[in-house]
């Protein structure tokens, strides 16, 4: 009986695992039925539950709280559906041809991103070429510049070669910095071929004109073919003579020529109708006004020729960083700026670029004095040196103050307002209230005190004499004022940083003999130190009178006579800022 029960138990026992066998076999088999894949399989079997008889397969589980998890994980139907889209061949190749297109377009965007990254490399290069070639900035500057520029660069390259889609920012933020450089180096190259241009001056230019009468009939040359033209060799000989050369060469015939002592005489003749056409420099139209106040009226230009003369001056071999003198020089005319005319600004700038100390010395326009190698040791009006060129007046003053004038800059009366305009006005201090007059280029109120000026207005403020009490003098110390407020807001280094604006905006207006390279070693030595500078005033005294000119002929004209004391202290003056001394009562730029 024992013996049964066992038997039956074991039959029992082999019959329950072999269920337990087949109830587990056919889960898995299910499992491969539904499409997993060998490693989901193989994941299911290590996660799977296996039971050891049919009691513990058919008892009670606890139920799992259901997690975020769990409700976002798909259905077994949705992981069917996609095993077969994704075992589809055609799928298969669509996802292949996708991915390949998806690799292509980021070939080409990475492609553009590097072609976009040579581009700004090399408008960086250029733009620290033009700045080196312009020589304006110190070195701590122009490395600083390059730093810049290499930060820029690399920021560009990190965003199209570590950026994992198209880098589309990364290339928006360097199309704009190569613009940004592309417009900078324009510029650049632009301003420094304005300072080219009105550095290096070593030329004067006659303006040789005929003149007929404000009624004639003629108003070309041709049609005076005929005429009698009254010439004058006392002044300016050559120039008339080379005019008269090309008028006969115009004209294909010689002309008729009468001969007068000056130019007053020769004025007189064409009003007196002894000829029909005078030849003359035009400078000299301003001689003949001072006798006939409407002769610019009564006549009409009906022919110009131009005669460019080089002034025999070399000043490429001077120091800047030794004690010099500059003429500044403020020409009478509306022309160009190397044609010769009067000069009724006369300032001489004394510089000592060691010890910072500036000394401006005005002289008047109407000082009477010889005009060396010009007037034979005659005196004549200072102003009248200008009608032969800038290179006669500065040998003028160099006579008269026993010093050397190395430098020269000529500022017409059109370049004054665009110099005032490009520093953005000046804060000029007048000793007087007055007003100016319409003679002076504009009508304006001037307080006594601090003024801010535009260039119209400082302009007329330079220019106006009629209302001030001392006329020419007073005049002479306005022109300081403002020249010292142009020197003042220049040394600032937001000024000299933006240097380049204003020698753009007065190129046509402006030149000097300074060489470029000693005007950049002025603004760099200035950036670098940034020291303030001394600036003391002084204007030559005289008396004044009426006298004949060298230049007028026989015609007296208002003159002012030197005063001896007066020069003598102005020669100390000079003697002491070569020698590094500071000047008492200068004023600082501070």
């Amino acid at each position: 009986m024992e013996q049964r029960k066992s038997a039956r138990r074991r039959s029992s026992d082999g019959t329950s695992n072999r269920n337990m066998r087949s109830i587990n076999n056919s889960r898995e088999v299910s499992r491969r039925a539904k499409g997993k894949n060998r490693y989901a399989y193989e994941e299911d079997r290590r996660s799977a539950r296996y039971y050891d008889d049919e009691e513990d397969y058919y008892r009670e589980r606890p139920k799992k709280k259901s997690s975020l998890n769990d409700k976002k994980k798909r259905r077994p139907e949705e992981d069917y559906q996609n095993i077969r889209k994704m075992s589809d061949p055609e799928n298969n190749k669509n996802r292949k041809n996708k991915r390949r297109r998806g690799r292509k377009k980021n070939r080409v965007s990475r492609t553009i991103g590097i072609i976009l990254v040579i581009i700004q490399f090399i408008l960086s290069v250029v733009l620290a070429v033009n700045v080196m070639l312009f020589n304006v900035l110190t070195s701590t500057y122009f490395l600083v510049l390059i730093g810049v520029l290499l930060i820029l660069l690399g920021i560009t390259l990190l965003t199209q070669i570590a950026a994992k889609g198209k880098g589309i920012g990364g290339k928006i933020f360097c199309i704009l910095i190569c613009i940004i450089l592309g417009v900078g180096s324009f510029y650049i190259g632009k301003v420094n071929n304005a300072f080219q241009k009105i550095t290096g001056s070593n030329k004067k230019t006659s303006s040789m004109v005929v003149a007929v009468k404000a009624d004639d009939n003629a108003d070309t040359l041709s049609a005076a073919a005929e005429y009698t033209f009254g010439v004058q060799y006392a002044t300016g000989g050559d120039q008339t003579k080379s005019a008269v050369k090309q008028i006969e060469k115009e004209l294909g015939q010689n002309i008729t020529l009468q001969e007068y002592s000056n130019l007053g005489e020769e004025a007189q003749a064409l009003y007196d109708g002894e000829v029909d056409a005078i030849i003359y420099n035009s400078a000299y139209s301003n001689i003949i006004k001072e006798q006939y106040s409407t002769f610019t009226k009564d006549t009409k230009v009906i022919y110009k020729h131009n005669i460019v003369v080089e002034i025999e001056s070399d000043t490429s071999d001077e120091s800047v960083t030794k004690p010099f003198a500059v003429y500044l020089s403020g020409i009478d005319t509306n022309g160009d700026i190397t044609e010769q005319g009067r000069s009724d600004v006369n300032i001489v700038a004394v510089v000592n670029p060691t010890s910072h100390q500036v000394l401006l010395i005005t002289t008047p326009r109407d000082y009477y004095v010889p005009i060396p190698g010009v007037s034979g040791g005659q005196d004549d009006k200072l102003t009248h040196a200008g009608i032969y060129g800038v290179d006669v007046s500065m040998q003028t003053l160099e006579e008269l103050y026993d010093t050397d004038i190395e430098f020269f800059g000529r500022v017409n009366f059109t370049s004054m307002t665009s110099v005032v305009d490009a520093l953005g006005g000046l804060d000029v201090e007048s000793d007087l209230e007055f007003d100016t007059g319409g003679e002076s280029g504009a009508e304006i109120h001037v307080n006594e005190g601090m003024n801010h000026f535009d260039g119209i207005s400082a302009l007329a403020f330079c220019r106006e004499r009629q209302a001030l009490p001392d006329g020419d003098n007073g005049r002479g110390v306005h022109q300081q004022a403002v020249i010292t407020a142009i020197i003042k807001k220049m040394m600032s280094p937001a000024m000299l940083r933006g240097a380049s604006d204003i020698i753009e905006s007065v190129s046509d207006g402006v030149d000097t003999n300074f060489t470029s390279s000693q005007i950049q070693s002025l603004i760099k030595t200035q950036l670098r130190t940034n020291a303030k500078w001394n600036i003391y005033s002084v204007a030559a005294d005289g008396t004044g009178g009426t006298d004949i000119c060298y230049s007028s002929g026989d015609e007296e004209l208002y003159v002012t006579y030197p005063d001896e004391n007066s020069v003598a202290e102005i020669i100390g003056l000079i003697k002491k800022v070569k020698d590094g001394e500071i000047i008492e009562g200068s004023v600082s730029t501070e």
